[in-house]
């Protein structure tokens, strides 16, 4: 049995958060993989390690003493490190640091160092190997993550290593310079190292119990999801919902391997078993709620739309044309609704709209702003009859005018348009007619 676990920035912000983080580790001989990431706030107000050290980098690059700024982070560490009563000097670290600093190394090599000290700390702390992603983690010349390589070496260097903690976020291209994931890249370490070492379990571990059914900025104290699939967690991600970086879903759901989203500060708590499919029910009819706001309808009328031939292609060559991509096209038979991003839309309307014209010869072009679109995810829809009656007596109900509504063939979700303002309203009024109504 082996597992991976990846702690995030708020689960490692100080030497008190580390203590947890330790006992969680032991508590667990299997937990043998360990991906830290760079230590978070420790207070509201205060400031992540990573955006400390951009701060640091970009005094250097603008030719700027960085002593102050070096020493604060420099800090930071010291004081988890005295906090765990270790006997550890990052003396020689930081001096490195700082020559590459100088040198110009990149904003890349300035990001990674907080993953890579917190590694070194975690290792100590734990007894484990410490293993340098950026001997590990490969990309290619244009920037891509090399998984082919990757795979080879990293399965090859942790086969002969029982315990190891191995740094988040970054890699190195072939000539070694250090190259980083997009933030929340520790999330695709993890993932990464889960399918090196072929891993039962992929723990991912936050500062939160588990993947919410909505927004808790939207609904107070939401339930949380016991298990959930990769294609409903996708499409969750895909309207706003986050937990996990959603490139890490791709190498553990390529290998089956589960994904169990826990809360370092409540470690008892079940969390969120993320899986490619199961039997087990929902305990809901449906599984989550996500949204964004921001977006503008584009309503193309043309009498005998639906028999001519390319319409569709037509209108949307104008949209691809100058580069902006569309959300949603419901349609009816002389009518077409496109869905884009307000902002990508709104400084090339007029451009588009003329294209639209030149392209299809519409009747009449109409444009409705300020509109926000809802998924409604659950796998237990397609068993469950009546769910889009559910969802506009609810809404209905709140007075809230539907704008659109959109079931995709698989069942897994009905996307629902309505005002900007009427968005918060709205995912209150679902959740409460299939999750509290249920409670």
């Amino acid at each position: 049995m082996k597992k991976v676990v990846k702690f995030g920035g708020s689960s490692l912000a100080s030497a008190n958060q580390f203590k947890k983080v330790g006992d969680i580790i032991r508590a667990d001989e299997t937990r043998r993989y360990v991906v830290p990431s760079a230590p978070g706030k420790r207070f509201n107000e205060d400031t992540k390690v990573t955006d400390m050290l951009y701060a640091c980098y970009a005094l250097a690059e603008d030719g700027k003493d960085i002593t102050d700024s070096l020493h604060k982070i420099k800090e930071r560490y010291n004081e988890i490190i005295k906090g765990l009563d270790l006997d550890l000097s990052l003396d020689d670290e930081f001096e490195t640091i700082r020559e590459q600093f100088e040198a110009k190394a990149g904003s890349d090599y300035a990001a990674s160092r907080g993953e890579y000290l917190n590694g070194i700390i975690m290792a100590e702390y734990l007894g484990y190997e410490f293993v340098d992603a950026a001997t590990v983690i490969f990309f290619d010349e244009e920037g891509n993550f090399d998984a082919e390589k990757t795979q080879e070496v990293l399965s090859a260097k942790l086969a002969n290593i029982e315990r190891a903690v191995v740094p988040g976020f970054y890699g190195a291209y072939a000539n070694g310079k250090v190259k980083t994931f997009s933030r929340g890249g520790s999330d695709v370490t993890g993932s990464i190292v889960a399918k090196a070492v072929k891993a039962n379990l992929y723990e991912n571990w936050t500062d939160v119990s588990g993947f919410l059914v909505a927004d808790p900025r939207i609904i107070h104290n939401p339930q949380v999801i016991n298990t959930i699939t990769y294609k409903e967690l996708r499409e969750l991600a895909y309207m706003g919902a986050s937990v996990l970086h959603e490139d890490a879903i791709f190498p553990v759901r390529k290998e089956g391997i589960p994904i169990n989203i826990k809360n370092t500060n409540r470690p008892d708590d079940e969390g969120t078993m993320i899986v490619e499919s199961t039997c087990r029910q929902s305990a809901y009819t449906i599984t989550g709620i996500a949204g964004k706001k921001g977006f503008v309808a584009i309503n193309i009328e043309k009498d005998m739309m639906n028999s001519e031939v390319g319409f569709g292609r037509k209108v949307l060559e104008a949209f691809e044309k100058h580069g902006i991509s569309f959300e949603h096209v419901p349609s009816g038979i002389d009518t077409m609704t496109v869905f884009v991003h307000q902002p990508e839309f709104e400084g090339k309307e007029q451009l588009v709209l003329s294209d639209i014209h030149r392209l299809s010869s519409p009747d009449t072009i109409e444009i409705e702003t300020d509109l926000a679109l809802i998924a409604v995810v659950g796998r237990g829809m397609k068993a469950v009859k009546g769910t889009a009656a559910r969802i506009f007596a609810a809404l209905s109900h709140a007075n809230i005018n539907i704008k659109m509504i959109d079931q995709g063939s698989s069942e897994l979700n009905i996307i629902i348009g309505v005002k900007n303002a009427d968005f918060e309203k709205a995912i209150k009024a679902i959740y409460d007619i299939f999750v509290e109504t249920q409670l």
